[in-house]
């Protein structure tokens, strides 16, 4: 009997610690595996958001949303507006040159980039409309540019058709890709 006991006292511990080891590997990888599918949900989720963008205090855009969520990948945290976004773009004495607005917003503040899709319209001051499923805005380039059609219509009648564009930030000086347009001449319009 005191053999047994003492065979047991030996391989016991050995035992036991074989069996804590074998579990400690299985839940770091438990844990990994927690950790990979949570990178994928939502943090924070936001609603009646009204975000002020600024450039050294001086106001340059507000950005409107309904609801917004944000998500904090390791590569490349992001902020959704899934059920639309609005942004008002302004001058420096805060009268508005752009205004942007589509039913999908994807904000990426360390880029410092908003992408619009579906449904986007960009209205300049002047009222020209640019309209495309997707708009994407460079916030530090001061650059917006769209690899989608774009459909830009003027006040006076004028149409622009391309398969893409790129231009400031206030969409004063659009650059098209493959062009077509339909441009008002005396009253009459002409293809």
């Amino acid at each position: 009997m005191q053999s047994r006991l003492k065979q047991l006292c030996i391989y016991l511990p050995a035992v036991l610690i074989a069996l804590f080891l074998s579990a400690c590997e299985n839940d770091i990888n438990k844990v990994k595996a927690i950790a990979a599918a949570d990178a994928t949900k939502p943090i924070q989720r936001t609603t009646g958001v009204i975000m002020t963008i600024s450039d050294n205090a001086i106001v340059k855009a507000q950005l409107t949303s309904p609801l917004l969520i944000e998500y904090a990948t390791k590569k490349d945290p992001y902020q959704i507006m899934p059920k639309g976004v609005k942004v008002v773009l302004y001058n420096d004495s805060l009268k508005i040159d752009a205004t942007i607005t589509a039913d999908t917003g994807y904000y990426y503040a360390d880029k410092g980039m908003v992408h619009f899709k579906k449904n986007v319209v960009a209205t300049r001051k002047d009222g020209a409309t640019y309209k495309s499923e997707e708009l994407i805005w460079d916030i530090n380039k001061k650059l917006a540019y769209s690899n989608q059609k774009v459909v830009m219509a003027k006040p006076n009648g004028d149409i622009m058709n391309a398969t893409s564009f790129t231009s400031d930030d206030k969409l004063l000086h659009p650059i098209f890709q493959n062009a077509t347009g339909a441009i008002q001449m005396n009253g009459d319009l002409t293809q």
